[in-house]
């Protein structure tokens, strides 16, 4: 997780947002949280109507198109590549596949 924690202030609209990813600096994804299938209000609302959501709750999204398997042929990651995954107004969280 991270890079960092934000605060909703200094989000705004949390579904107008800059998604993207890229592998080895070629971009592998590219897109806008206004796409998700499930808006982050509405996560929340299903989730917390049969769960208690404390603080610190991580709640995961899934991603959009432009996974590995996706392609003709799949695009898998390999030790030493280098993921660099990106949300407007938070940042870039990098890690290298080991």
């Amino acid at each position: 997780m991270g890079p960092c924690i934000v605060t909703a202030d200094e989000i705004g609209d949390p579904q107008a947002l800059t998604i993207e990813s890229y592998v080895n600096g070629g971009v592998r994804q590219h897109s806008n949280t206004k796409f998700m299938l499930q808006t982050v209000a509405g996560a929340i609302a299903e989730l917390s109507a049969g769960l208690t959501l404390q603080a610190g709750t991580v709640i995961a999204t899934g991603t959009p198109a432009g996974v590995g398997m996706g392609f003709d042929p799949p695009r898998f990651l390999r030790a030493g590549d280098v993921v660099d995954c990106y949300v407007e107004k938070i940042g870039h969280l990098i890690n290298r596949v080991s």
